[in-house]
Formats: structure tokens, C-alpha cells, sequence
């Protein structure tokens, strides 16, 4: 394991700094929907991370956001990495995104790396060794109550389609909990649940690189995911929520009970 969490440090860190070094320039934008944005440095980190992954792991598959995704069907292990969680902050020089890199060996989350260049926080954790950032250990908050809690969620790609179902449970949220952010990075959100920093996520339709290595943190961490219903959580699914356990019960209470 030593070995997959060194190379995907440097993965990070050499996407990270490409970030870093763009972040206030200006962007090459490119758009695949009406707000689904790519920019040429996604595409560039993509493309530092995929190397690095080939060369040291050249019979593992990748799954990649942007273009860089390989199939090795001789393999049980397979890379999951979003190069830029966050493009469309990263396209205003908004400071909030993240490189996320997961690893999977047969299906099964095993490592999860989440990299804020800006803050130069490394969240990682390996499948029952633990959450850490920066090397510390790191635990869920221990709040116990919706009423006490900060939450934090986003919004999909189609929410001009479809704000008002997406509004609904913004409003029920809010008139339950204490707060809620929308920052724009799901695997930091994941991270920052993961810390005790927010104590609750919720979220349509992401993807399995906006929350493989997320979830893995999360876990480690101590917290709990599941989706809307409460079933087990996947990274294929569409529905992501996210706690720090004890709050959980509530947070699928006020979504069952929302009528939209």
C-alpha cells in the first residue's frame, strides 16, 4: 500500500502545483454543457496524474473525469482520479478545489487522496488504516443534534432544469440545521465532514471520481454514508448523503419527508 499512497501523493502534488501556478491566470475554457465547464489545466493535470499512474502501475486501468481513462480488463486494480474537483471556482480564481485520486482493487475502494493546492491539504485514508490530514489523524464531529448542525451540499449540472426540486430540500435543510455551505467541491465537502468541519453532505448526481476518494475518508473517518433511502452508498449511484453518523436518523427523516 506504501507504494500506491507515494505515487499518488506525487500525482497530486505535481497536479496541485500546474493548479497552483494557473489558478490566477487566465483560463481556456471550454464548455461541455450551458455550466459544465472544462479548462485547459484540467485537462494538463489529467495528464501529469495519468502518467505518473502509468508508469509506476502500467497494467492498472484508470477512470478519469476528462480524457485520460484506460481499460486494462487483466486487472482488478483501477485508478479513479478527478484532476480538478472544483472547475468551475478554479475558472473564477474562486480558492476552493481539490485533486482527488482513488484506488479500487475489485470493486472495493482501498485508497482515497484528496489534495487542496492552495491550503496544501493532503486528506488521505487506506481501507482500515484510518483518516488523515497532513499525517494526523482525523475523526467526524461529534455533534448530535440537526438543530446544532453545518451542512454542506451542491447542485447538478441540470439544476436550471430542475431548480425547484433542488431548492426544496435546500429549504427543508436550512429551517432544520444551523447552516449550510455550497462551496463547489464535493470530495473537499466529503473531506471537510471527514475533519469535523461541516457534520453533514448531501448531493445529486455525482460522479464516481467527484466521490471515491471522498467516501473512503469519510468512512475512516468514522462517518457514515448511505443514499437517500439509507440503503448502501456507491459511487455509481445518484444520491450521496453523508454524515457524521449521529445526525444521520434526522437528515433522512427530513428527506423522506419532503413532497416535491
Amino acid at each position: 500500500m506504501e507504494k500506491f499512497f507515494s505515487v499518488a501523493r506525487e500525482a497530486a502534488e505535481s497536479a496541485g502545483s500546474l493548479i497552483r501556478e494557473n489558478w490566477q491566470e487566465a483560463k481556456e475554457i471550454y464548455y461541455k454543457s450551458a455550466i459544465d465547464l472544462v479548462t485547459t489545466v484540467d485537462r494538463q493535470a489529467e495528464e501529469r496524474i495519468a502518467h505518473l499512474l502509468q508508469k509506476h502501475f502500467p497494467d492498472h486501468s484508470i477512470l478519469a473525469e476528462e480524457e485520460a481513462t484506460i481499460v486494462n480488463s487483466h486487472s482488478d486494480y483501477r485508478w479513479i482520479i478527478d484532476p480538478l474537483d472544483g472547475t468551475t471556482n478554479f475558472a473564477h480564481a474562486y480558492p476552493h478545489f481539490s485533486v482527488s485520486i482513488a484506488l479500487e482493487r475489485a470493486g472495493e475502494i482501498i485508497l482515497g487522496l484528496v489534495y487542496d493546492p492552495l491550503r496544501e491539504e493532503s486528506f488521505q485514508a487506506g481501507k482500515g488504516t484510518g483518516a488523515f490530514l497532513n499525517g494526523n489523524p482525523i475523526k467526524t464531529s461529534k455533534v448530535g443534534e440537526l438543530d446544532k448542525a453545518l451542512l454542506a451540499t451542491g447542485f447538478p449540472y441540470d439544476r436550471r432544469e430542475h431548480a425547484d426540486f433542488y431548492l426544496a430540500f435546500f429549504k427543508d435543510f436550512m429551517i432544520r440545521c444551523q447552516g449550510i455551505r455550497r462551496n463547489g467541491s464535493a470530495a473537499l465537502d466529503l473531506c471537510y465532514l471527514a475533519c469535523g468541519r461541516v457534520d453533514g453532505f448531501w448531493e445529486f448526481k455525482l460522479h464516481p471520481w467527484d466521490t471515491a476518494a471522498g467516501s473512503l475518508i469519510v468512512r475512516e473517518a468514522g462517518g457514515t454514508l448511505t443514499d437517500f433511502s439509507g440503503n448502501p452508498f456507491s459511487i455509481w449511484g445518484e444520491e450521496t448523503l453523508a454524515s457524521n453518523g449521529l445526525i444521520h436518523p434526522e437528515m433522512l427523516e427530513v428527506i423522506r419527508q419532503i413532497n416535491v
